[in-house]
């Protein structure tokens, strides 16, 4: 019994990650509810060609039966399945004319929720809409559905499990190519693939030490069965180790890149945001301290998601609002992913020897706030009467930065495809990535999982046998 201890570490959550990460039972899941057919507006509301409203439940045949005329007769009591026909949209009880319009019956389990749904591609005017979905109400077996309902009985009927429900919310909430694809992944099933992956050689590991356990005195059993367990819980140990090991690249891809843009007053912090953002968003005048506080924007750079902070300028002021500005500014840019300094570069220029790189220094206020993965920016090249620099060293060490006037547009786009591809290296975002070098985690309980998986194989790794 004491060799008990061996599986007794080895993980329970990803063992279980079926509960905890993809599916509940479908026997916990089964009530009232789910027994009802619901409807709603499954596209947004507004004028546009075609609205489609979604009914699913087990009288959803019915509803096709007392709503929906198909001009092909035979379809009217017997459609077929998941075939579109065109049809007449009438009122239950009336049978007013509501819409002519399109409708496709879809039998279950062969659908989206795993039940019976119907689903009619009317035409999205306000008055069409509504008189839709007041007849739906005027049938006693159908209700609206709640939100997010038709996601959750795809979910209890095993159709999606919660990281391909992740993944959908994600796909729909997407705004930039970086976000689609990753959420594109997820909802596909290659996350769940990959936790499968995990979970089966933790059951690997513990079929070896049960086998060690049930047969390993007295009985005929492969030696070296204890060292083949702790060699695989090792690599499991690795592979989960990587991926908590990701800076949280999945999660920042998801929610959005922070980049702050700091700099002493008047060197072009908010005209780069204006011109990052391809509009008048931040107030930009000739005196110092016009920017006090904070100002974002969630811009797309380079298909990346990237929420832009404006900061206040940096420097000492006895202003006590500019002052908070300031201190505000100092905060964000600790706080951030990334952050790009822009300086004014007639201001920072040390020298510029014909052929060689441009040499700068940093300002004593800034130099705390300035590292080597700190991005530069040296604006108003027109003002410094230096040609354009290919590369830049500060102290002797080569820096990440561009040389540009803001003002003119003297190497703006330069300075803004360049940056774009240094955010894609950094988050390793490449349309010929292949799923396993993709980011697994992209939610905060992923990454809880996994780091409670990583602690089990660890006190496992930890045990020593007597």
């Amino acid at each position: 019994m004491w060799r008990t201890s061996w599986t007794r570490h080895l993980s329970p959550t990803l063992l279980n990650h079926r509960h905890h990460l993809h599916r509940l039972p479908a026997d916990l899941l089964k009530n009232d509810a789910q027994r009802s057919t619901i409807y709603a507006l499954s596209t947004p509301p507004g004028k546009a060609g075609i609205a489609v409203v979604r009914v699913s439940g087990p009288d959803a045949l019915h509803v096709w039966q007392s709503m929906v005329s198909p001009y092909s007769p035979p379809a009217k009591f017997h459609p077929e399945p998941w075939k579109m026909e065109r049809c007449r949209i009438t009122h239950p009880n009336t049978h007013q004319l509501l819409d002519d319009a399109l409708a496709v019956f879809f039998k279950g389990p062969k659908s989206f929720t795993t039940q019976d749904v119907l689903e009619l591609h009317i035409h999205s005017g306000r008055a069409i809409i509504s008189s839709v979905l007041n007849a739906l109400s005027q049938l006693p077996s159908c209700r609206p559905a709640e939100p997010g309902e038709f996601t959750r009985r795809a979910f209890q009927g095993g159709r999606l499990d919660l990281t391909q429900v992740e993944g959908l919310k994600d796909l729909i909430d997407a705004e930039t190519e970086g976000q689609r694809r990753i959420a594109l992944r997820t909802a596909g099933g290659t996350t769940r693939a990959r936790f499968e992956e995990l979970r089966g050689g933790i059951i690997k590991c513990l079929s070896l030490l049960e086998a060690l356990i049930d047969f390993g005195e007295g009985e005929d059993i492969e030696e070296g069965v204890y060292d083949q367990a702790r060699e695989r819980a090792q690599n499991l140990h690795q592979i989960i180790h990587t991926h908590l090991s990701d800076n949280r690249k999945g999660e920042i891809l998801r929610s959005g890149i922070r980049l702050t843009i700091f700099g002493p007053p008047n060197a072009g912090k908010s005209t780069l945001l204006n011109f990052l953002a391809q509009r008048e968003a931040a107030i930009v005048t000739p005196l110092p301290g016009t920017t006090r506080d904070i100002l974002e924007l969630s811009l797309d750079i380079g298909g990346l998601p990237v929420v832009v902070a404006d900061t206040a300028g940096l420097r000492h002021t006895d202003d006590v609002v500019e002052s908070i500005g300031v201190e505000r500014a100092r905060n964000a840019v600790q706080e951030s992913d990334i952050s790009l300094c822009v300086l004014s570069l007639p201001e920072v220029i040390v020298s510029s020897p014909a052929g060689e790189s441009l040499q700068i220094r940093i300002p004593q206020s800034l130099e705390r706030l300035v590292t080597p993965e700190t991005f530069l920016l040296l604006n108003k090249s027109d003002l410094a009467a230096t040609p354009l620099a290919s590369a830049v060293t500060v102290d002797g060490v080569s820096a990440k930065a561009w040389v540009a006037s803001l003002s003119t547009g003297e190497g703006t786009k330069e300075f803004l495809d360049n940056f774009a591809r240094a955010l894609q290296e950094r988050y390793d975002l490449f349309e010929d990535r292949d799923n396993d070098q993709a980011p697994l985690i992209t939610h905060a309980r992923h990454r809880t999982h996994l780091e409670s998986a990583l602690r089990f194989i660890e006190a496992f790794l930890d045990t020593r046998t007597s």
